[in-house]
C-alpha cells in the first residue's frame, strides 16, 4: 500500500480551540478585546502613579509592586496579542499564521521580569543592611488602590476564563496581584503604627519571590514551546496510548508533538496498519486518531498510514527511530 497522507481538517477559523480543545464554547470576542483594553488601560494609569508615588516616598515596597503590576499589563497586552493572533489567517510565507508570535512574546516578558526581580532584590538587601523612613500610610492607601484596580480588571475576564488560557491566565496574574498588594497595604499599616521600616524591604523580597516564581514557571514554558517541545498539559505517553487503542492499529512510530501557540499544539505520526487493510478502513483510523488526540488538547494532526510490509522494508533499512 503506497504512503497516504492525512491533514486533520478540522483546524476550523473557530476560537473553540483556545481552550486546548477540551473547552468547547466559543468566547465572546468583543467583550473580552474590551475587558483587555479597559485592563490594560486602568493597570497603566494605576503604575504611573504607584511609581511616581514610590519614588517620592522612598518607598521599595511601592516600587516592586509598581513592577509587578507593570508585568501585568505586558501579560495583559500579550494575552490580546495571543487571543488576535490566533485567529490572524495563514499567508504564503507564514503557513500557521503568526501564532508563535504568542509564544516570543511570552518568553521576552519572562526575561525582562527575571532580570527586574535581580534588581529588586539587590535593592532590597541594600535597604535592609540600611534602612531608611517611609511614609507608611502612604504606601498602605496607594497598595489599597491597586488592590481595587486588580479585583476590577479580574472581574472582567470571570467569565470567559474558563474558555481560553490566555484569559485565564491574566484573570489568575490579577488574583495574585490582588493578593500581593494587600501584603504591601499590611507593611505600610504596619510601619505607620510601629516604624519598623525594615518591614518595606521584607515586603519587596517577598513580592520578588512571587514574581520570580510564577515568572520562572512561565520561562521555562515558553523556552520548551520555542524549542518546539511538548506543551507542559500534554503527555506523550498518553497519546501514544490513545492512538495504539484504535482499533486496527499495528504499531506506531515517528510520533511528534508540539506547539503551534501558547494555546495551539500539533502533532504528526507514522501508524502501522495490516497489508489488507481497505481504504474505507483507513478512512476510518484516521478519523477516529484524529478525535482521539483532539480530547489531548492537540487541535492539529497529520497521519501518515503505512502497511506491516512498508515497516518491515523501513526497519530493515534502520531507518526507523525506534518511536
Amino acid at each position: 500500500m503506497a504512503h497516504q497522507h492525512s491533514h486533520d481538517h478540522s483546524h476550523d477559523d473557530g476560537h473553540e480551540h483556545h481552550g486546548h480543545g477540551r473547552h468547547h464554547h466559543s468566547i465572546n470576542m468583543t467583550r473580552t478585546s474590551r475587558a483587555f483594553v479597559i485592563g490594560i488601560a486602568l493597570n497603566v494609569v494605576f503604575v504611573v502613579v504607584e511609581a511616581a508615588t514610590g519614588f517620592a516616598m522612598g518607598s521599595l515596597a511601592l516600587l516592586t509592586d509598581a513592577g509587578h503590576n507593570l508585568a501585568d499589563v505586558a501579560s495583559l497586552i500579550i494575552a490580546l496579542l495571543a487571543l488576535k493572533l490566533a485567529s490572524a489567517k495563514p499567508k504564503a510565507q507564514y503557513t500557521y499564521g503568526y501564532k508563535k508570535a504568542t509564544i516570543l512574546a511570552a518568553l521576552v516578558n519572562a526575561v525582562i521580569l527575571l532580570a527586574a526581580v535581580g534588581g529588586i532584590a539587590y535593592e532590597a538587601v541594600e535597604r535592609v543592611l540600611t534602612p531608611v523612613p517611609v511614609e507608611g500610610g502612604v504606601v498602605a492607601a496607594v497598595a489599597g488602590v491597586g488592590i481595587v484596580i486588580n479585583a476590577v480588571t479580574a472581574l472582567l475576564f470571570f467569565r470567559d476564563k474558563d474558555k481560553d488560557l490566555n484569559v485565564k491566565g491574566a484573570y489568575l496574574h490579577l488574583v495574585a496581584d490582588a493578593l500581593v498588594s494587600v501584603g504591601v497595604m499590611v507593611a505600610g499599616i504596619a510601619i505607620a503604627f510601629t516604624a519598623w521600616y525594615w518591614l518595606d524591604s521584607v515586603i519587596s523580597i517577598a513580592v520578588a519571590v512571587i514574581i520570580f516564581v510564577g515568572t520562572w514557571s512561565l520561562l521555562k514554558d515558553t523556552v520548551r514551546l520555542s524549542l518546539d517541545g511538548v506543551p507542559q498539559n500534554i503527555s506523550v505517553g498518553e497519546v501514544k496510548e490513545k492512538i495504539l487503542s484504535v482499533r486496527g492499529i499495528m504499531g506506531i512510530h515517528h510520533l511528534h508533538v508540539w506547539g503551534l501557540s501558547t494555546t495551539q499544539a500539533a502533532l504528526t505520526c507514522h501508524v502501522v496498519l495490516h497489508s489488507e487493510a481497505s481504504l474505507a478502513e483507513v478512512s476510518r483510523i484516521k478519523a477516529d486518531i484524529r478525535a482521539a488526540v483532539k480530547q489531548l488538547g492537540i487541535q492539529h494532526s497529520t497521519v501518515e498510514v503505512e502497511s506491516s510490509l512498508e515497516e518491515c522494508a523501513e526497519k530493515a533499512a534502520d531507518s526507523c527511530n525506534g518511536q
